[in-house]
């Protein structure tokens, strides 16, 4: 949601309309349409007056503007995702472009995705768990199997009806899989510049903090 966004869907409330949140602020129907077009800018005290109007909270500006890495890619002894018991216990990294409140990223570790993201690279994804749909078909996705393993593979139909195909440059494609969920991935960063834009806990690094996971 960006920063203008909550206004426009509070205006879709039975009983909200420009006119009336124009009325509210005081000005001019055409200072809203100004607004809503990036003419203007949202000054601070206006928030509060249209909160109220529209009876819509703006939203939660994210810390920092930045997400949390959740999880190591290629952890898994079968390439799958290990992902930290506390969010953001692997680091944060900047919001990548068009980033939401749900994105989310994942670290590659080794060479399971070669070819797609290298070893050190960031995989930016949004957060949703919904089953996957035709948007999604030939995409690069995180996918939740049903057997509660995460991979990041790119998504075809399968055979049968609700089955899919998880191919891979590395790896043989899984046949006919079943899915609970899977995300697009929305952006990808390459070591170096990663390397550079993430922020670890304590100076911490992902490989150590696996290595706490795996004795604990």
């Amino acid at each position: 949601m960006t920063d203008l966004d909550w206004i426009r869907e509070g205006q879709r409330k039975p009983g909200k309309s420009r006119s009336g949140l124009a009325a509210a602020l005081g000005r001019a129907p055409s200072a809203v349409t100004a607004l809503l077009k990036g003419e203007r800018k949202l000054k601070a005290d206006e928030i509060t007056v249209i909160s109220a109007y529209l009876e819509f909270d703006p939203p939660t500006p994210q810390r920092s503007r930045s997400v949390p890495i959740i999880g190591i890619a290629g952890a898994g002894a079968d390439g799958s995702i290990v992902f930290s018991e506390q969010e953001g216990a692997y680091g944060e990294a900047p919001v990548p472009p068009g980033g939401t409140e749900r994105t989310r990223a994942v670290e590659v570790r080794g060479e399971s995705m070669r070819g797609i993201a290298e070893d050190g690279w960031l995989v930016y994804y949004d957060d949703r768990r919904d089953p996957p749909d035709s948007s999604m078909i030939g995409e690069l996705c995180v996918v939740g199997l049903s057997d509660g393993r995460t991979l990041i593979k790119y998504l075809y139909p399968g055979t049968e009806a609700g089955l899919f195909n998880l191919e891979s440059t590395t790896e043989a494609t899984l046949r006919n899989v079943s899915i609970e969920w899977a995300a697009a991935v929305t952006a990808i960063i390459p070591r170096a510049a990663a390397r550079r834009l993430i922020r670890r806990p304590d100076a911490a690094t992902s490989d150590n903090v696996l290595e706490v996971r795996k004795k604990a």
